[in-house]
């Protein structure tokens, strides 16, 4: 890609798609610019898989697409939002003739994105194959039953796979395409577009916040002091029943109630805080690894590495690297990644 080219994101509007998610890739991405000279950093194309004119939505209105399938064939990064008309793809996992010709425009190599059941698409396309991959959580059962192949997680906001990205139910997209400027371009330009859209640049836990279950009783505690007592404490050891303590619990119900409401262990949790800290430090001063790793409660820079590569897939030097400089290539980021912390399970 040219330098001097925007990266082209092409969004697949389906009939029965939804204008919500329809609009997410043209707000996020339409808003990243260069900070030096403020040009467009995406350029945001939407085609059909038919000649151009209208799409059907879910509203009482339907939109003209402009571009046909043979734009797919010029995309750096296709983007597939939900739609409600899925058919076959949907109630059998296999794609309508339309799609798959649709498909066969999409050079390899090409960055592709789902948002919602969007990735009823890329499963029924095979491209999430052996993948981890997550869909609207009301989605999640019928999905995997659907594409056995597929390693389902219902309880993340968005999935980064590298070459293939798929997010959570409707907002979640606003999380994922977030993330995908903050891989390509950094976190300050990111942060910017986050501000502008008035949404928060990153959502801490996942979708298991918006899974349905049973209500709590009203006497129950939970566990939202004990967290925000963590975060101003993130470079101290803590232990479980530090934690625990701050809402007068067990370790065990702690535990076991920190899990239905954040969804994931504290250990998990208080790792990828550390994580998100040690990303702020090394991208936005000098302090040395050493220091950052001190700071950001992994101790030393050996532990920081570990957790880092194990979270991100670089090392705290690269990460720098890549982040610090404008207009560096990215890593490829798995942002769901889960691992044991230093101090608790």
């Amino acid at each position: 890609m040219s330098a001097h080219r925007p990266h082209r994101v092409v969004v697949l509007a389906l009939d029965g798609i939804l204008p919500f998610e329809l609009g997410i890739p043209h707000r996020v991405f339409g808003r990243a610019k260069d900070p030096v000279d403020g040009r467009p950093l995406y350029e945001i194309v939407t085609c059909s898989v038919r000649p151009p004119g209208p799409v059907r939505t879910d509203a009482d209105f339907s939109i003209d697409v402009p571009h046909g399938p043979e734009a797919l064939a010029d995309a750096d990064t296709v983007v597939v939002p939900a739609s409600y008309e899925l058919g076959p793809v949907y109630e059998e996992g296999r794609l309508t003739d339309e799609l798959a010709a649709a498909f066969a425009h999409v050079r390899p190599g090409t960055r592709l994105v789902s948002i919602c059941t969007g990735g009823y698409v890329l499963a029924a396309a095979g491209f999430l194959d052996g993948r981890p991959a997550t869909t609207h959580w009301a989605s999640a059962d019928h999905f995997q039953r659907l594409f056995p192949s597929v390693r389902v997680d219902p309880d993340v906001l968005f999935i980064d796979d590298g070459s293939v990205l798929t997010s959570a139910g409707v907002a979640a997209g606003l999380d994922l395409c977030l993330h995908i400027v903050r891989r390509d371009h950094g976190t300050a330009i990111a942060n910017e577009v986050a501000r502008r859209t008035v949404v928060p640049p990153h959502r801490d836990g996942g979708q298991a916040q918006f899974i349905l279950r049973p209500v709590p009783e009203p006497q129950l505690a939970t566990t939202t002091s004990a967290r925000a007592w963590a975060l101003a404490r993130l470079e101290q050891p803590l232990q479980l029943r530090d934690l625990a303590e701050q809402e007068s619990m067990s370790v065990r119900t702690f535990t076991r109630r920190f899990r239905e409401e954040v969804g994931m262990t504290p250990g998990q949790w208080l790792t990828q805080q550390r994580v998100e800290r040690a990303r702020q430090l090394l991208e936005s001063s000098d302090l040395s690894v050493d220091r950052v790793a001190r700071d950001s409660g992994f101790g030393t820079a050996t532990s920081l590495r570990q957790h880092l590569q194990a979270a991100l897939g670089v090392s705290p030097t690269t990460y720098r690297r890549t982040f610090r400089t404008p207009h560096a290539g990215s890593p490829a980021l798995r942002e769901n990644s889960p691992c044991g912390s230093a101090d608790i399970g």
